[in-house]
């Protein structure tokens, strides 16, 4: 076909597509249900006007119409990863994860139970044989994403109710294709009786195959975008390319479920891009998939409407029977599933309860469409299936999708009204008397002051202000009526209101470059952790949550382990630095959320929820500071810079503001800003470089800060620290057990530790050491030492402190001191224990070095 005709065929479908919305909108009916009666208007015309006697003007027209390339392959491997991909990326993963059980008993058991019931009630009534059956009850048992997410959408149901059906939708294909392929092939084989565990072998690995490459190929696709955030438009590319390459590689190299493949990296784009890629990047690549779904699924269902005028040519009188056959068979199926295997889910406590209205909605609410047509199309076209198999997969699967969409389709709306689901919920309706009422009086303070500006009337502002007053009023006083909200559901909405307020505080300290994107997407994970607690559980979960979020992590005290004995500090370095940044940036979001509190939440829920709420964030922000002075105590000098730099960046975001101001006035021209936003950039590129910690520097700054070892020089202070061992302890970690042999002495640098001795406990804090009594008297520890808090403390061995006693008097002393305090007499032991244990090689060359000097 002639490509220019291609190019004006398409160009009169986009335009049909651009029609169609609002005049749907008009006729309050679903824009896929218009679609779909376009495209069949389209196809039946061309039809007609290709056959008929009365004009031969639009001859051309409808041949090429009729003769369009459109086959199985355009929807399953160009349209339908587009639109699983962008479906995926605006799904709330978070809410739906409370529904996953439904979620996949609706998509995988569903599917099995609608494929063998359609079958076995299709077969008395088509004389095809049961594997034909099986075919066909496969290719109608998959609910079609376009048709419902196009559907639901448009449609005024609850929250829950469109997660459910359309986390299905994405679903269950990738069972319904895997019986499908295998169906399909047995019949070309001519195998009558294909083996069960065959299929059933097939549909784990297809959907497991799937999964795994389409996350893995999507933590790619992230990381690259997150390299890319300067150009934004490779950034799209990226993804644009993402679900193809998924969907190929899958479904070609590995016989996988594309569709689940494509679904799985929309949903790890989903969770991970937030914190990867800058807001304004992403919400243009939200933008631009938004754009891309509205034309897949516009071009699907009109493309696949074609094609019903031809399908249904061969149809007789008898395949009406064997439509409502289906019908009825898969309603059946469904219900089986609704009221028989979920109600047992619920019972044993596996699945939340789905109510009976919601129950209703779903079982009206599974809609069919493209991807049916699609693999209709793929058995009628192939050669290897016997004839009357092909017309009656034809007929009967294009049938069954017109009654879906034409007649549940359009039903739907009603079906929700009917059960009134479309209605807010007691506690939404007392929520939303009082927000409006909040909400006008800040209205009228904007407006009073906007109006002061304003050369009016004044005889119209005072008429408009009654009239204003009069609103307001009716307002305050239905707030004032709603009794519904208890303390406790403010409390909760005002903690979902919190954490949410804190995710968008993340996001913007990462657009302005305050946040790496590694914090910002841990930071974000525990902003959703937040949401669900709060959600579920209440305020004890909340908190519980905010301090798993401050936790330090197993990988960090594995780090601080291989540092401790093998000396390793690449690790620790980096995931110190991680710790900073986020504590830093908790500290930050926390102090806005107090500001959010008083001026949004107050007003709302009222001064006791917003002291409730205060008093949760005061507590947060106490751990948070004291986790932060922790590691301020342990690690000197490095969280200032930190904090130096977090000025630094704040104050060239607020200059960039300031030049865009500018621009924006008229002030100064484009090239001038450019040029001022080039040296941004490169100021914020070199504050983007974390500052080093360098832990070997560290610990020589830490040796050189005791009192202990003033008397030594810089040589030997350095070779000591190299010899020393830097150990890091949090809160209630043990150092020393009473007991054990001593073998080595400890110095605290920072924090404090316990020792509990008979007599009592003792505090020793900076500067102070313990073990060493029990390394000069060679006898077991009396004591059992433990932190009290973050501290840094170094460790010497037995034969190394002997010796730095000989180096440093002051060390010397303060060992003496502390034995004639305790009444112990280290003098003979000492020295016997001096003479009998060697000191070790870089001792003697330290002394051999000290006695040339001297």
């Amino acid at each position: 076909m002639d490509l220019v005709v291609i190019i004006a065929i398409l160009t009169g479908l986009f335009l049909a597509i651009a029609l169609a919305e609002p005049l749907a909108a008009r006729l309050r009916l679903p824009t896929a249900v218009l679609l779909a009666a376009l495209g069949m208007a389209i196809g039946g015309g061309a039809a007609w006007f290709w056959r008929t006697d009365v004009t031969d003007a639009l001859n051309p027209v409808a041949l090429a119409i009729l003769n369009l390339p459109i086959s199985s392959d355009v929807f399953i491997y160009v349209l339908l990863p587009i639109l699983l991909f962008q479906v995926s990326l605006t799904l709330n993963l978070r809410r739906l994860m409370d529904d996953w059980v439904p979620v996949l008993t609706l998509a995988v058991v569903a599917v099995l139970v609608a494929t063998v019931v359609i079958a076995f009630a299709l077969q008395p009534f088509s004389g095809l044989p049961l594997l034909a059956c099986l075919l066909l009850g496969a290719i109608v048992s998959t609910t079609d994403p376009s048709a419902v997410v196009s559907i639901f959408r448009a449609t005024p149901a609850p929250q829950r109710l469109a997660r459910i059906v359309e986390g299905e939708s994405l679903l269950n294909d990738a069972a319904a294709i895997a019986l499908f392929s295998v169906f399909l092939v047995a019949i070309q084989s001519g195998d009558s009786a294909p083996d069960p565990l065959t299929v059933l072998l097939q549909l784990p690995w297809m959907i497991f195959s799937g999964a795994v490459v389409g996350a893995v190929l999507g933590r790619l696709g992230v990381a690259a975008m997150g390299r890319m955030n300067a150009f934004p438009l490779a950034q799209l590319s990226v993804s644009f390319a993402l679900p193809f390459a998924t969907f190929l590689v899958t479904d070609q190299l590995l016989a996988g479920s594309g569709v689940v493949s494509a679904v799985a990296a929309g949903m790890t784009v989903n969770l991970l891009a937030p914190g990867r890629v800058a807001p304004p990047a992403l919400t243009l690549l939200r933008d631009a998939w938004n754009l891309l779904a509205y034309w897949a699924g516009g071009l699907i269902f009109v493309l696949a409407a074609l094609l019903v005028p031809s399908a249904l040519a061969q149809a007789r009188a008898h395949d009406v029977l064997l439509v409502a056959v289906v019908v009825v068979a898969a309603f059946v199926a469904r219900a089986i599933v609704l009221w028989g295997i979920l109600p047992l889910l619920t019972f044993a406590r596996l699945s939340p309860r789905v109510e009976r209205a919601y129950r209703v909605a779903i079982l009206w609410g599974g809609l069919r469409g493209a991807v049916t047509l699609a693999l209709a199309l793929a058995v009628t076209e192939n050669a290897a299936i016997p004839f009357e198999v092909k017309r009656q997969v034809g007929i009967v699967a294009t049938g069954f999708v017109l009654f879906t969409l034409l007649v549940q389709g359009t039903t739907l709306r009603l079906l929700i009204a009917k059960l009134r689901l479309d209605r807010l919920s007691p506690l939404d309706r007392a929520l939303s008397e009082q927000v409006v009422a909040v909400a006008l009086q800040d209205v009228r303070e904007t407006v009073a002051d906007t109006v002061r500006q304003l050369d009016l009337t004044p005889a119209i502002i005072r008429e408009e202000a009654v009239r204003f007053g009069e609103r307001l009023n009716q307002a305050v006083e239905r707030a004032d009526e709603a009794t519904d909200i208890l303390d406790k559901d403010r409390v909760t909405l005002g903690m979902v209101a919190m954490a949410g307020h804190e995710r968008d505080l993340v996001l913007d300290a990462f657009r302005d470059g305050l946040i790496s994107a590694r914090v910002a997407e841990r930071m974000l994970a525990d902003a959703d952790r937040l949401i669900e607690a709060a959600r579920v559980s209440g305020r004890s979960a909340y908190r519980a949550q905010a301090r798993r979020a401050l936790g330090r992590g197993r990988l960090l005290g594995l780090a601080e382990w291989a540092h401790t004995r093998f000396r390793l500090k690449t690790g620790l370095q980096t995931l110190i630095a991680d710790r900073f940044e986020l504590l830093v940036g908790h500290q930050q979001a926390l102090r806005a959320l107090r500001r959010f509190v008083e001026r949004r939440i107050l007003r709302i829920h009222g001064r006791r929820v917003a002291s409730l709420l205060q008093d949760l964030l005061r507590s947060r922000i106490e751990e948070t500071g004291r986790e932060l002075e922790g590691l301020r105590i342990q690690f000197p000098g490095y969280a200032e810079e930190v904090e130096r730099r977090l000025i630094r960046r704040l104050a060239l975001r607020q200059e960039e503001l300031e030049y865009d101001q500018y621009t924006q006035d008229g002030l100064i021209g484009p090239e001038l800003q450019m040029s001022l936003q080039q040296g941004i950039n490169e100021e914020r590129a070199r504050l983007a470089d974390r500052p080093r910690l360098d832990l070997r520097m560290q610990r020589v700054d830490i040796v050189r800060g005791f009192p202990l070892f003033s008397g030594l020089d810089e040589p030997t202070l350095q070779q000591l620290a190299r010899r020393m061992r830097t150990v890091y302890a949090k809160p209630g970690d043990v150092l020393a057990r009473r007991e054990d042999s001593p073998d080595r002495v400890w110095f605290v640098a920072s924090g404090a530790v316990e020792a509990e001795l008979a007599d009592g406990r003792h505090l020793m804090g900076h500067g102070e050491m313990f073990g060493h009594l029990s390394v000069l008297q060679k006898r077991p520890r009396k004591a059992t030492v433990r932190a009290i808090s973050y501290t840094t403390l170094v460790t010497v061995s037995e034969a190394e402190f002997r010796d730095l006693m000989q180096q440093a008097p002051q060390l010397a002393a303060a060992v003496k001191a502390s034995a004639e305090k305790r009444g112990v007499s280290l003098d003979s032991k000492a020295a016997k224990a001096e003479a009998a244990t060697p000191a070790p090689l870089w001792v003697t060359q330290l002394k051999e070095a000290l006695r040339y000097r001297s």
